[in-house]
């Protein structure tokens, strides 16, 4: 087990070059998209003012412009890196950054962008990044997913303190449970600016700082908080099942939609279920039979994944291209699974309380991502 553990965490280490934030107002004339990313992050500052992979003991709010290239294709991300002369034409890239001196002066500017939306559209979408991510690239991919997917809404991350490093994996598990109460108080800043309702949408580890949250808002009874949430999307979730379980079982009722984006081909959770000595990990999920007794749909996108097939929703071009056209979460997974046929390509089980949806690639798609 040992030497497959290591043969996977080489791989993951050298899969692609990593990204850093550059600042480059340029980029902008030649964009063919700008997303405007809020953020709230715990992460220290590095001693050359960047943030890093150390835990903070406050919040810091800020604001990016990112400018999507001309040369971008939906799926990819070429992340920016420091000491490399951007390159307009491909690289993703800040045109602007605004650091807030506090909550107050956070929450209005985002109040100001809520309102700004169509009547329909003033929805915060909060992005809470997985393991192994530096803090630029948790920005870059919500960027390169709200673009792809064509993302309604107000995007913000919350940039909790990852080492950004594929080989100190508990590290990172600490620095998720470390940051529960900035990620709820980060929600408390969200909600005072407004939006008409808050979706959440995790990756891999941070579906854990996801659930432990949503957890202790329950038991701390703040239901007012947990009422905002209108739904809730954890792709590739890297938890332990019977520990998901538990921590549903306590959010009542569950946030709706409340969907889990699975791939049995991911290999970054092979990684994570041998580290932790179980089979299978909640993003890897095949049976919903597991899961039958909460208010859950599990989203299966198996056929699309290749590579590494941990981000594949944001990946897979074939994915994307279906996903763009799901104007309304509601109308995709809130109708009862005789509606959904009609909205997505692919096989559909209802069991008990939990759906499962396996999605199928059209006809004239490619099955995997690159």
């Amino acid at each position: 087990m040992r030497i497959a553990v290591s043969c996977l965490m080489l791989l993951l280490a050298g899969c692609a070059p990593r990204g850093d934030m550059v600042l480059a107002p340029e980029a902008a004339a030649i964009a063919q998209d700008t997303r405007t990313i809020f953020v709230g992050t715990n992460r220290a500052l590095t001693a050359d003012g960047r943030f890093g992979p150390d835990r903070g003991t406050q919040t810091q709010f800020l604001r990016y412009d990112i400018a999507i290239p001309p040369g971008h294709v939906p799926g990819q991300l070429r992340k920016a890196r420091a000491g490399r002369a951007p390159d307009l034409a491909r690289d993703f890239l800040a045109t602007n950054i605004e650091e807030f001196a506090d909550a107050r002066a956070f929450h209005d500017s985002l109040g100001a962008a809520l309102m700004a939306q169509p009547p329909d559209h003033r929805e915060a979408v909060v992005f809470v990044h997985g393991y192994n991510t530096r803090h630029a690239e948790g920005i870059y991919r919500l960027a390169q997913l709200a673009h792809d997917i064509r993302m309604p809404g107000v995007k913000l991350h919350f940039a909790w303190p990852s080492a950004g490093n594929p080989t100190v994996y508990a590290y990172d598990r600490d620095s998720a449970l470390f940051s529960r109460d900035k990620l709820e108080a980060f929600l408390e800043d969200v909600a005072a600016a407004g939006p008409d309702r808050i979706i959440l949408v995790a990756h891999s580890m941070g579906s854990l700082l996801t659930m432990e949250t949503l957890r202790q808002m329950a038991i701390a009874g703040r239901q007012d908080l947990l009422a905002r949430i209108r739904g809730v999307v954890l792709i590739s979730p890297d938890l332990d099942i019977d520990v998901f379980r538990t921590q549903a079982e306590r959010v009542t009722p569950l946030p709706q939609p409340f969907l889990i984006v699975s791939s049995q081909r991911d290999r970054v959770l092979e990684i994570s279920a041998l580290l932790t000595g179980h089979r299978t990990r909640l993003g890897q999920i095949g049976d919903v039979s597991a899961l039958a007794d909460l208010d859950v749909t599990v989203v299966d996108v198996s056929a699309f994944s290749g590579g590494l097939g941990h981000f594949t929703l944001g990946t897979s071009p074939a994915l994307i291209r279906i996903a763009e056209e799901i104007d309304d979460i509601d109308a995709a997974f809130g109708q009862g699974p005789t509606a959904r046929p009609g909205v997505l390509p692919g096989t559909f089980l209802t069991l008990r309380r939990a759906t499962q949806v396996v999605l199928a690639p059209l006809d004239d798609q490619d099955q995997t991502a690159p």
